[in-house]
């Protein structure tokens, strides 16, 4: 499964024709799999933002434009290099398009990729060689019974399938293809480590409970969106240590966002509160929500919580690494009725977050008929006293603090 400079030269030609124009009008094009040229440039489209290498690469192929959905992006496939080592050699049970196969390749000394769909490994094969990773193994088979037979793997990767019956998405482990919560234990006779790539969905302490050997859960946002979470586990030691959670966030520029804690540490803090609002607001990442750090942050700087369970925080002064965004606050307004009939008058529009409150984003739009967007940011939320309150913001900008 290559792709001929002449298919090359026709798909750039019409990248930018809708699909089905060109599915209308094939028989102009007889010499052209018109609908092969199709699932090749709606894949492309799919993979324009997260893979952008990939997609500079016009020689790559692409099995299907689900293949292009559902695989890592360079950012999230990049940081998985991080848990393997260079000596390494990993099997990733479930290849698919082969982002994750070949990013490991960069790094570790051998890969062995094994794929259940022909066509999917048949184009992984091509991909791998116009990549010249010369070090990995292509195979294509059922990961469950092929892991068995494959010698000295120092890591297992899998990423179960998660669409059950009908093509509908899954969630829990025992649903997805493979079921890991059965395959796990063979597994680790087989290889000391496993990295298992779950469903952002999932619920963390849920799935410790399912994966006991767990030593380490990576929880990868990008953007501020919880994209992966992939859960280290390994053969038991003689003194099991606490899980650490690593939590990081890709933003749009800059460095990643990185956070790591352990639930015994999160468990164990006291967490400071504040009755009011400081002169700055504080949003934890996605990554940092979904892991359920809410109490550790106010042990690791020096911000307030405003309430139990609102989850955002304060300071007087700028903590400049917070791990999320971070507002200037502008107004704290006690939250009525009253209010939500005249605050349009001041407020047009306004990005509007809700924290541990009784309505609805879209209810409270109906209430006060802000419309959306514009530099203003408010969250209605409640304070450690329970009063309901609005906080009227914009985002950070150190130019206008100066």
């Amino acid at each position: 499964m290559k792709l001929t400079p002449e298919l090359i030269d026709f798909m750039e030609e019409h990248g930018q024709t809708e699909p089905s124009r060109l599915l209308l009008n094939a028989s102009r094009f007889p010499d052209v799999d018109i609908p092969f040229v199709v699932e090749q440039i709606t894949a492309r489209r799919q993979i324009r933002d997260k893979l952008p290498g990939w997609y500079a690469n016009k020689a790559l192929v692409f099995p299907s434009k689900l293949a292009a959905e559902q695989c890592s992006s360079e950012q999230t496939a990049g940081y998985k290099q991080q848990l393997v080592n260079a000596e390494d050699h990993v099997c990733d049970l479930t290849g698919g398009l082969g982002i994750d196969s070949y990013y490991f390749s960069l790094k570790a000394k051998k890969v062995t990729y094994i794929e259940r769909f022909a066509n999917y490994a048949e184009a992984a094969c091509s991909n791998f060689e116009t990549l010249q990773a010369d070090n990995i193994t292509v195979l294509n088979g059922n990961g469950e019974e092929l892991a068995t037979g494959i010698k000295d793997v120092d890591v297992f990767f899998i990423d179960p399938a998660r669409r059950g019956d009908g093509n509908k998405r899954v969630f829990a482990l025992s649903d997805c293809e493979p079921d890991l919560t059965s395959l796990y234990p063979i597994l680790l006779e087989r290889a000391p480590k496993i990295i298992a790539k779950i469903s952002p969905m999932a619920d963390i302490l849920h799935t410790l409970t399912l994966l006991p050997e767990t030593t380490e859960v990576h929880v990868i946002s990008v953007r501020n969106e919880c994209k992966e979470l992939l859960f280290v586990v390994e053969r038991k030691q003689e003194e099991p240590l606490p899980v650490h959670i690593v939590c990081v966030n890709f933003p749009t520029k800059g460095e990643s966002e990185r956070f790591t804690f352990s639930m015994e540490e999160e468990r164990s803090t006291t967490p400071i509160f504040t009755e009011t609002a400081g002169r700055y607001l504080y949003e934890p990442n996605a990554s940092l929500l979904k892991a359920g750090a809410f109490k550790i942050i106010t042990a690791n700087y020096p911000v307030k919580k405003l309430h139990i369970n609102s989850h955002l925080y304060t300071s007087d002064v700028l903590v400049p690494d917070f791990p999320g965004r971070t507002f200037s606050v502008e107004e704290v307004i006690p939250f009525s009725s009253a209010l939500c009939k005249k605050i349009v008058k001041e407020v047009p529009q306004a990005n509007i977050t809700i924290r541990n409150f009784p309505l609805t984003v879209e209810a409270l739009r109906k209430k006060t008929k802000i419309k959306d967007g514009g530099e203003i940011y408010l969250f209605v939320t409640a304070l450690a006293d329970d009063s309901k309150v609005l906080i009227k913001t914009k985002k950070y900008n150190p130019l206008v603090e100066i």
